[in-house]
């Protein structure tokens, strides 16, 4: 699963009644924070970007109409399009990196094959076009927007500093009658020139100075709802990530077990069958020379009872014969053979997808397991209810001591403990959460889908 991707503007906090002072602390550390530094530098870069961003579209996207004429501009507009794609990475990093806020980039660019191929997937890849699309709104706020940011930033903070310049450079300015005034700045006929006049100026700018933190901030904010718009990966590339992880989990799954069916059958039921063709074979050489071959026919018997066995239970890990009867006689048989007491509550109103009764029963079967391998308990509670028309919400929860790590949603372990359950779950649109704090209880909830993935 993909994380959620916020910002935030400002969030001070505190206790009630000390709201006044935390605004007024806000103010006060806001010029001196790290963070406003960091989102001065990104409005600055941002800018200088920007400007080469124009560039970049303008030569690009007009060099390559021109060119088209002669057809070689349209591998080169192409060329440009996909070039989106670079200066997404570049925002996103400046936006991770000076804005603190993370930001999901879209699936790599598949082309396809041949040279028409690549063409088409070009201009149909549509993270290179929204890439393309924010680069023309950053002309717009990084740029002119940037622009004015800065020259505020610049006037502000000259204007706190004013005293210093004016004196030591003792600037002189002449009026339209020829009087000098020893003034840095002026307003029409009202110059700066005197002491209190240069020290309210100087208040005012460093006014300004701790008012600047909230302007980048806010501009910031705009920036970063802009960086997670355009360029961040849609629900629909998220989908598509998770969808191939699953095939790819699904794929996994069924490897191991192929390779486990493979490995059983020869170490196992094989080894068997041989050495029951052996004993049948020694038992009709003894009874044509007249022996008396009713041992070797007993452990022919004895070992064909243990292959069929092993093969009820290979076929049972494939596909368990009790599922014919439904998912509810298929858990109470596995809730008996359970080591720890175990409650059972099925409640569906329609029977499952049978691939959906499946995982589910695997599901539990893996959970009871571990359970009684890890868990430390005594007892186990397992529930099979709807959710919803088209959910139902497999929970396995033990009174043991806890402690079990969520799995991640970037693990493919196949068919390895939580993780490989997650897999199976997210292969056919399921999810899988755990709650496990120290000390226990420890509840496992899988949400399936009841008809099987759409």
């Amino acid at each position: 699963m993909t994380e959620t991707q916020t910002l935030v503007l400002d969030a001070p906090t505190g206790k009630p009644g000390t709201d006044a002072r935390d605004v007024l602390r806000a103010v006060l550390r806001a010029p001196f924070q790290a963070r406003t530094w960091k989102q001065l530098a990104y409005v600055f870069t941002v800018f200088v970007i920007g400007v080469l961003a124009i560039g970049y579209l303008f030569f690009g996207f007009g060099g390559g109409l021109y060119a088209s004429i002669v057809l070689i501009g349209i591998p080169v507009l192409a060329l440009v399009i996909l070039g989106g794609r670079i200066w997404g990475k570049v925002y996103r990093a400046l936006a991770r990196d000076l804005l603190d806020t993370p930001v999901d980039g879209p699936p790599p660019y598949v082309s396809q094959p041949g040279f028409l191929g690549f063409l088409k997937s070009a201009f149909t890849d549509r993270a290179s076009w929204r890439a393309i699309l924010f680069l023309f709104a950053q002309a717009v706020l990084g740029v002119v927007g940037g622009y004015f940011v800065l020259i505020t930033v610049a006037v502000t903070v000259f204007t706190a500093l004013s005293p210093i310049p004016w004196v030591l450079f003792d600037p002189i300015n002449v009026d339209d009658n020829g009087v000098e005034h020893r003034s840095l700045v002026q307003f029409g006929s009202f110059y700066i020139e005197t002491w209190p006049r240069v020290l309210l100026m100087s208040a005012v700018g460093i006014i300004g100075c701790f008012a600047l933190p909230w302007l980048l901030r806010a501009v910031c904010w705009v920036h970063g709802l802009l960086t997670i718009a355009l360029l961040s990966a849609t629900a629909r590339d998220r989908q598509l990530v998770e969808l191939r992880a699953s095939r790819r989990a699904a794929v996994e799954d069924s490897a191991a077990t192929l390779r486990r069916v493979e490995r059983d059958l020869h170490d196992g039921t094989q080894a068997r069958l041989v050495t029951m063709a052996m004993a049948l074979g020694r038992a009709e050489e003894r009874l044509a020379t007249g022996g008396d071959a009713r041992d070797l026919i007993a452990d022919a018997r004895a070992n064909a009872k243990e292959a069929l066995t092993e093969l009820r239970e290979l076929v049972r890990g494939i596909h368990p014969p009790a599922l014919e009867l439904g998912l509810e006689p298929a858990l109470e048989t596995l809730a008996s053979r359970c080591a720890v007491a175990v409650q059972l509550r099925v409640h569906l109103p329609q029977r499952p997808n049978p691939a959906i009764e499946a995982i589910a029963y695997f599901s539990v079967a893996e959970l009871l397991t571990n359970v009684v391998k890890h868990a430390n308990a005594t007892s186990a509670w397992v529930s099979v209810l709807p959710t919803d028309a088209h959910t139902i919400a497999v929970s396995v929860r033990d009174n043991g001591i806890g402690g079990v790590l969520q799995p991640m949603a970037g693990e493919h372990a196949a068919g390895s403990g939580l993780s490989g359950l997650a897999a199976r779950a997210r292969a056919v649109d399921g999810t899988l959460t755990v709650q496990s704090p120290t000390g226990g209880p420890t509840v496992v909830t899988i949400l399936l889908p009841m008809a099987g993935p759409r």
